[in-house]
């Protein structure tokens, strides 16, 4: 009888895996709300909006997605096309557009448009986690020091308060606030404790995330120092600020609808387009990426992905809620929390949801301060220096697109970042490409020299072959075998025909072993090729000389 195959444990079921997915989800539901209000009001929309975004991502996305730990969100990519969208058409109509890019979103997932997930160089993703790390790291600096002026969440070089990444630290050092570095420096002590290898294999500590237990304990400092030292007092602006509604009336009233009168007009369609493209695009990234982080190496379907993110922007949309996407710093946050299904994704959402309804007052006592040492410990563990050694490794040709995407992302911002590391990547491929397309030796013996094409040969390994052939001295004796090739460019193809003259002009005695053609080429039986010639079309040049005499 054969014996039942254990299943993988990447494969088993939600319920099997609760305890180590509802820890994760409170530590990312913990980051998540800050983020959910920065984004909110960077996008010039009412906070409310980034909570509810928040919520969809949470709770719909994973009902319908297949990533096994990617997490959803409003996004901070698309806050300046959301701040346009908005003062132009004002806001209801933004959630119009909104529910409409949902439907085209969905319909590019049916359409199978995922596939363009499949297109990002692994050095380009790799380039963009170290890269967002590096920006978390920096942008949390402020917001441990006690500066929070600056929304959370933001990712740009250039930021609203008219300072950049780099000279706002420089700045902050005219507002730093003791306090908040008191608390700071604590929740990292009790995070870095958390991380050792002793705190992981107790019992007890694996309960509970690192990250509640320092939000409980930054939380106790706070009060502390208000009962107890009132000149260290944290203010408002350095904490949590989540809308309180005293009445359900009040919960209600917070919900915006969008205006369907506005359905012939034609810039909510070009919004809708804009929102559904780059919204995609920002998913498809951080799906690649997640799944890169994964340590089961699960494979996200990309499609069903679009499909999932378009019904939950709909849905926001409809609701008055924010676009959604899946987003980089969520879903490393659940990684590195130990999620093992999507339901950590799920528990986030739903504590969103709980807290936004029920207790948002008991959030709002949460210092920024806090947070920001949870993200430190997020935005180093994307950005280790294991990662810069392992990349160097892998060669220069992955190397520096690495870097470029790295320095793109802090210079810049998500996306022209990733487009810098995709420039760079291509000219690194078409550098390599250049460089392989044959093997070119001397055989010292009879001074022969050998050419093996590779297996495919395109147009723009013409400047390495030329190159090639024009280093050949007169009166040598030369083989172009074409033998492991699969496919020939024509301009490839004609360059070695030209030399045919060449060759005769030369006194080179020249013998082309395959090139029977361009294009694809059939497969050669090696084996018959070393005692038959007549398996594979064979030119020769001293065959065709001694004819003609």
């Amino acid at each position: 009888m054969m014996k039942a195959t254990q299943p993988h444990r990447s494969d088993l079921g939600v319920l099997s895996n609760l305890r180590h997915d509802i820890p994760a989800g409170i530590a990312v539901f913990l980051v998540a709300v800050p983020l959910c209000l920065g984004i909110a009001m960077a996008s010039g929309a009412p906070l409310f909006s980034g909570l509810m975004a928040g919520i969809m991502g949470g709770i719909l996305v994973p009902l319908v997605s297949r990533s096994a730990l990617g997490v959803s969100g409003p996004a901070a990519g698309l806050a300046v096309i959301v701040l346009t969208a908005i003062q132009d058409l004002g806001f209801e109509t933004f959630l119009l557009a909104l529910v409409v890019a949902g439907i085209i979103q969905a319909g590019m997932g049916i359409a199978k448009a995922g596939i363009i997930g499949y297109f990002f160089p692994s050095s380009v993703i790799s380039g963009m986690l170290a890269g967002i790390g590096i920006i978390i790291f920096i942008k949390q600096v402020p917001h441990a020091l006690g500066y929070d002026r600056d929304y959370e969440g933001d990712l740009s070089f250039f930021q609203g308060d008219g300072y950049n990444s780099f000279n706002e630290l420089s700045h902050i050092l005219n507002f730093i606030t003791p306090g908040a570095i008191i608390i700071s420096i604590i929740s990292l002590v009790i995070l870095i404790l958390w991380e050792l290898p002793v705190m992981k294999t107790n019992r007890i500590f694996k309960l509970f995330p690192g990250s509640l237990i320092a939000v409980f304990v930054g939380i106790l400092i706070s009060q502390l120092l208000r009962i107890f030292y009132p000149e260290l007092t944290l203010e408002t602006e350095h904490l949590v600020s989540i809308p309180v509604a005293e009445t359900s009336a009040d919960l209600l009233s917070q919900f915006i609808f969008p205006d369907f009168s506005q359905f012939n007009n034609p810039q909510v369609y070009l919004t809708a387009l804009t929102l559904a493209i780059v919204a995609s695009l920002e998913t498809l990234l951080c799906v690649e990426a997640a799944d890169k982080l994964d340590v089961d190496k699960r494979v996200t379907p990309t499609n069903r992905e679009l499909i999932a993110q378009g019904l939950a922007n709909s849905a926001s949309g409809l609701i008055g809620g924010l676009p959604i996407t899946q987003v980089i710093v969520r879903s490393s946050a659940n990684i590195q929390a130990g999620a093992k299904t999507k339901a950590s994704a799920f528990v986030h959402g739903l504590l969103l949801l709980i807290t936004v309804m029920l207790i948002p007052a008991l959030l709002n006592l949460i210092p920024l301060a806090c947070l920001a040492a949870i993200l430190f410990v997020v935005g180093y563990k994307l950005a280790k220096p294991a990662l810069f050694v392992k990349m160097y490794k892998t060669g220069m040709y992955h190397f520096i697109p690495f870097l470029a995407t790295i320095l793109g992302l802090v210079f810049t911002n998500l996306l022209l970042g990733i487009g810098i590391g995709l420039v760079i990547a291509l000219l690194c491929v078409l550098l390599e490409n250049y460089k392989v397309s044959g093997y070119y030796h001397e055989e010292h013996e009879d001074k022969t020299f050998i050419i093996r094409l590779s297996e495919q040969v395109s147009f723009l390994n013409k400047a390495n072959i030329l190159k090639t052939l024009g280093r050949i001295p007169d009166h040598s004796k030369v083989v172009i075998d074409a033998s492991d090739s699969r496919y020939i460019d024509y301009d490839v193809y004609e360059i070695i025909n030209n030399f045919k003259a060449e060759a005769k002009r030369k006194d080179i005695q020249l013998k082309i072993i395959n090139l029977n053609g361009y294009g694809s080429l059939e497969p050669v039986d090696k084996a018959l090729l070393g005692k038959n010639n007549n398996q594979s079309t064979v030119y020769d040049s001293s065959v065709s000389a001694s004819e003609h005499n």
